[in-house]
Formats: structure tokens, C-alpha cells, sequence
């Protein structure tokens, strides 16, 4: 099963809690997923149509992946919020 990890204040909202185990077989699969399993992270990550918000940044095993991008079982999703600052 693939395992998504949850960076900065997406972990807080998550529970404190930074890796979580989700079936899905791409990576917008896994994060709707995800929202269900912590409906904390609701609209935190995937917007009202259920897309990646613009500020979230998805790697696959270490990679830049897309909402498309497949996922398998061992597979390292990391979920990174985008920083800003003036």
C-alpha cells in the first residue's frame, strides 16, 4: 500500500501525524482518500473540483508527480505546501 507523508501545517491538521497508508492507484486517488480518512485536510489539498491546489507540491518516490501519476504498493507520496515569503 502506497504510503502518503504530510509536511508543515498539513500534518498538524492530520492529527500531528506525517505518514498515513491510502489505497489508491494515482495520486489524486490517494489524497481523495486521504481526506476522507482525515477530514481535517479537507479543501486543504484538493480544491472544490477535486484538483491539486496550485500551492501543493505531490513527489512520487522522490519525483514531481501529477494527479495522474500511478501508484503502487511501496510507493512514497510526499505532500509539501508550497512556502512564501516577503
Amino acid at each position: 500500500m502506497p504510503c502518503v507523508y504530510l509536511r508543515g501545517p498539513l500534518k498538524g491538521l492530520a492529527g500531528d501525524r506525517a505518514d498515513h497508508e491510502i489505497t489508491g492507484d494515482t495520486v489524486v486517488a490517494l489524497l481523495r482518500g486521504l481526506e476522507q480518512a482525515q477530514p481535517g485536510l479537507a479543501g486543504w489539498i484538493l480544491d472544490e473540483r477535486g484538483r491539486v491546489r496550485r500551492h501543493i507540491n505531490v513527489f512520487v518516490n522522490g519525483e514531481r508527480g501529477g494527479e495522474e501519476t500511478a501508484v503502487g504498493g511501496g510507493d512514497r507520496v510526499d505532500v509539501v505546501p508550497a512556502i512564501s515569503g516577503g
